[in-house]
């Protein structure tokens, strides 16, 4: 009896490990990976003659003060200070009971720069993300939800508001509500959705001691919907519209155990803010003259001096997308005139693969390159994307960096 049982014991262990062969070689694939971001990280170069200086921020974060997160400001402001951050824009969800946009991280704290401001949803699809300004969006979600789309896009930029489309693979106000300055082109949340909950919980059984922040590649998937609405609006359209990465930091996925006082006894998050900061960021450009404050980052944002970067795959610090037509020099979100001809120049902290759009299509393709130019005649929209073709399928096909455009007119 002891040995059949002995037998069957081996058996289920012997399945168990079957059924496990393939995460324990994920947690290997895992283990390479990260040597492998460590090294491209150890390998950046970045100029440091360049006349502008690089910040890098996340916007779309959540605290206790929304109803959707228990986060505490301490906990925001620490994974700020981990990861590096220069800037983190506040967007709360509004309250019927008191004013969580004057409430919320404002202004210099633990040297990181926090902006306030709200994400409100005008219906089940249509959300926004609003800051910059000193008035609050009136009443609660609840409230605000009568109100058309254009209606609130209007409310907000009457107080000041930058306003830029939270959601984009929801949002339906595409062609009645046409004046917000930008949009989400990626948002974390949203691609967690992409999760298929079996296998993430094994990944995560053998994984998330050691790798958890990439566990995040067991899900990514590429937000090509996003960018080709993004490249319809800019170039089929002709509006400038400024792109931006949604962090969309809740930090509410997880257990959480504690007494009547509040006092944690059991706490396991699985998006902490420090996590949610490392996968993906929006760095802006600000002239060597000026000062990292509120004034100086709301205007990058509006300008679109700004680039996304997953700079979990590396640091993209150092990265530049410029023009010139002999007469001026422009950057990222500025127009420039044709004239007799247009250099565009990329340059990057890596080698890698460099990508010139144009008007949403591929115009030139370069490989393994850090610095590349392009002479080109024609008026049109023109952006970069760069990939790290160092990195194993299918990351060596996701974009690593995605710029702003220069509209050349």
């Amino acid at each position: 009896m002891l040995g059949r049982l002995l037998k069957f014991a081996l058996a289920l262990a012997a399945l168990f490990l079957l059924t496990q062969a393939p995460f324990i070689y994920r947690r290997y694939q895992l283990g390479r990976l990260s040597a492998q971001i460590a090294e491209l990280n150890a390998r950046r170069i970045v100029e440091q003659a360049d006349a502008d200086a690089d910040y890098s921020g996340v916007l779309h974060v959540h605290s206790f003060l929304g109803g959707h997160s228990t986060g505490s400001f301490a906990e925001i402001i620490s994974a700020a200070q981990s990861n590096q951050l220069d800037f983190v824009v506040m967007t709360e969800h509004p309250s019927a009971f008191f004013d969580t946009r004057r409430t919320t991280l404002q202004g210099q704290h633990g040297g990181v720069l926090f902006i306030a401001g709200s994400e409100t949803s005008e219906s089940e699809r249509d959300r926004f993300l609003s800051f910059g300004g000193d008035t609050p969006p009136i009443g609660g979600e609840a409230s605000a939800a009568t109100a058309s789309p254009q209606t609130h896009i209007n409310r907000e930029q009457a107080a000041g508001n930058l306003v830029f489309v939270a959601h984009p693979e929801t949002y339906a106000g595409w062609d009645t509500a046409q004046s917000f300055h930008g949009m989400e082109i990626y948002n974390l949340h949203a691609d967690a959705k992409h999760i298929n909950r079996v296998t993430f919980f094994f990944d995560g059984l053998w994984s998330y001691r050691s790798y958890a922040p990439l566990l995040w590649t067991r899900f990514h998937q590429n937000p090509a919907e996003n960018l080709r609405r993004w490249d319809e609006l800019t170039a089929r359209r002709g509006r400038k519209i400024v792109a931006v990465a949604g962090n969309d930091a809740h930090a509410n996925v997880g257990l959480n155990l504690q007494d009547l006082t509040g006092r944690p006894l059991l706490q396991l998050k699985l998006d902490p803010y420090e996590r949610s900061f490392q996968v993906v960021r929006t760095h802006i450009l600000l002239a060597g003259d000026q000062l990292l404050n509120r004034e100086n980052v709301l205007e990058a944002l509006a300008r679109g001096h700004a680039y996304v970067s997953f700079d979990i795959l590396a640091d993209a610090t150092g990265f530049r997308f410029s023009a010139t037509n002999g007469a001026e020099v422009k950057q990222m979100g500025d127009e420039i005139n044709l004239a007799g001809g247009v250099k565009l120049s990329a340059k990057t902290p890596l080698a890698c693969r460099l990508r010139l759009v144009k008007d949403g299509h591929t115009l030139f393709e370069e490989k393994e390159t850090a610095r590349r130019e392009w002479l080109i005649s024609e008026r049109g929209v023109y952006r970069v994307e760069a990939y790290l073709s160092q990195l194993p399928a299918p990351l060596n096909d996701k974009p690593w960096i995605i710029s702003n455009p220069i509209y050349v007119r």
